[in-house]
Parts: C-alpha cells; sequence; structure tokens
C-alpha cells in the first residue's frame, strides 16, 4: 500500500465522493516562451481541453495510418497482452505501450508540437505514462463510458496527484456519428471518487468493458447539469489536449467510418507512479509505467519527429 496521502479516495468508499482539485491545472507561473496563446491557455485551465486543428499533415497522417495497418497485421504484437479486442469480437479495440515497441510512435512521443505544450502546462519534466492507439472499427466499435482517466491512474497505477494530461492525435475524422470524444467542459476541477473494490486482474476486463471505477449516475447527473456536453469532432490530423481528469466518454460506432486516434499520457516526473492505493496490484507495465522510467528527451534542434 503506498505510504502517501491519498488526497483523492475511491474504490474502497462507501459512497460516492465529489472532491474539489486540490492542485492547479496550469502548474507555471509564466507565460514566456509560451507555446500557445494566453487565449488558449485560458481555455485549457478552464474547460480542461484544447483542440488543435490539423497540426499534423496529411502526409504525416497518412504516414502513421500505414504503421497502424502494419501494426494490425502484426501476429506476434496481436498474440501480447497490448492489444486488446472489442469484447463482442476479434475486432482490435487498442494497442498499448506504442512510444516503446514503435520506432515511429516513440519519435512523435517526443514532437515538440505536443510535448513542449505539455511540458509548458506541466511545467516539469515529463515521461510517457501510458500511450496507445485506439480503434472504433465500422459498424464493430464499441463506447467508452463516461470516465476520469485520472480516477483509473490513481487507484490502479498509483499516480498521486493530477498533474498529467493526453495527448490524442486524430488520426481519422473523429464525427458526430463515428465516435467523437465527448467532454464535460470544465468537470476536470472536480473528482468523482467511486464505489466499489478494484477485482484481481481487474485490466483484463476493464480495457474491453469498464465497469468498476466508472461513476454513479447521480454524480454523472449532476456534472451534466453543472457543466453539460460538448463535441470535440475534428478532423484526421488534429490534436486534442486534455486534462487527466476531464469527464470524457465516446459512443458506439455503427457507422462504416472508423475512428482512429493515437494517445500519449504525459506525466510531470514530480507526479510519477507510486505503489498503488487502497493495497492494489499494480497494473502490467504496458499500461502503467514504473519499472521502465525514464525522463522524455526532446529530439534533436532542427530535426523533425516524423
Amino acid at each position: 500500500m503506498s505510504t502517501f496521502e491519498d488526497l483523492y479516495p475511491s474504490r474502497d468508499i462507501e459512497e460516492p465522493l465529489l472532491i474539489e482539485r486540490k492542485e492547479p491545472v496550469f502548474h507555471g507561473n509564466t507565460l514566456n516562451n509560451a507555446p500557445i496563446s494566453e487565449a488558449q491557455l485560458h481555455q485549457y485551465d478552464r474547460d480542461g481541453y484544447l483542440l488543435l486543428p490539423n497540426l499534423f499533415s496529411q502526409s504525416e497522417v497518412k504516414r502513421f495510418l500505414a504503421e497502424l495497418d502494419a501494426m494490425q497485421q502484426d501476429e506476434a504484437l496481436l498474440a501480447t497482452e497490448a492489444a486488446v479486442t472489442e469484447p463482442e469480437s476479434q475486432a482490435l479495440r487498442s494497442v498499448f505501450q506504442i512510444h516503446r515497441n514503435n520506432a515511429l510512435f516513440s519519435q512523435v512521443a517526443t514532437d515538440p508540437r505536443i510535448a513542449d505544450i505539455a511540458r509548458f502546462i506541466l511545467d516539469d519534466d515529463l515521461y510517457i505514462h501510458q500511450s496507445r492507439l485506439n480503434f472504433k472499427p465500422g459498424f464493430n466499435g464499441r463506447e467508452f463510458y463516461w470516465h476520469s482517466d485520472f480516477e483509473t491512474w490513481h487507484a490502479e497505477d498509483g499516480m498521486p496527484g493530477m498533474r498529467a494530461l493526453s495527448a490524442s492525435i486524430l488520426l481519422t475524422d473523429n464525427t458526430e456519428f463515428n465516435g467523437a470524444l465527448m467532454v464535460m467542459p470544465g468537470s476536470h476541477r472536480t473528482f468523482i471518487g467511486c464505489v466499489g473494490r478494484t477485482p484481481k486482474d481487474y485490466y483484463r476486463k476493464s480495457l474491453k468493458a469498464q465497469t468498476v471505477g466508472t461513476p454513479d449516475t447521480a454524480s454523472l447527473e449532476t456534472f451534466q447539469q453543472r457543466y453539460g456536453l460538448r463535441s470535440t469532432a475534428a478532423k484526421a490530423g488534429s490534436v486534442l489536449l486534455f486534462d487527466c481528469n476531464l469527464m470524457h466518454g465516446s459512443n458506439s460506432n455503427i457507422t462504416a467510418n472508423p475512428r482512429s486516434n493515437l494517445f500519449f499520457v504525459y506525466n510531470a516526473v514530480s507526479n510519477r507512479v507510486v505503489a498503488p492505493f487502497n493495497g492494489n496490484t499494480p497494473r502490467p507495465e504496458f499500461l502503467a509505467t514504473r519499472e521502465t522510467f525514464s525522463p522524455l528527451l526532446a529530439p534533436e534542434p532542427q530535426k523533425k519527429a516524423v
């Protein structure tokens, strides 16, 4: 069990808790050399997310998709735990730890167009807590229910505080029809402690369909009334940055158009994971960087990551 104070109790509680955020969203104290505008920073701080349209070119996206297709044909990769299929089919749902197992995506993780913004917002050296490709294949892509990523990373991985953010690179057009991410803007400022202890090896089930660590309906109704709903639909090549505690989810994809996104979770080195809270057994390395921890190095000057 972690010796750190549990600032955000969850799972090992008898009723849901609403806990106000105890850390800032923007950890810096200056706008000098900021990689985003003051207005963009204000939006991120207020809403918990920032959408950057067309940050990657179509030629870059094409290269990413070619790599994605190759991974889908890699039988050795598909046989590992890092490749997760849909609960009711063999359609690929997610592939994890791509920043270590794929040379191209390892470079993308350091791309200054996203990594520099993460450094600026978190005001610290970074490492990749988790990376993954998320697929929503046409007709077979299941929903991702409402959740805060931080709740899982805190309860199951031992991430102490909210000094982390995700960057989602859209590899296909994300529309309101094929399962674009929905968010509750401003919800990152309140944590929902969830009821229900974590079963042993729960990650094997939760990666396909999460039930433990998801908010109760009463809390979600309160959140929706307080914060509202917003779609993050955007074109391929756009990047969605969002705070680790932002409430988000996505619908099933019952269209013919696949929805694929590339995720990197940037965590502050000062916020690296500790022993999981409530005595939970740590999730495997492919889900939460622990044993292979190393700070993220910026690319050489004048060199493009892709």
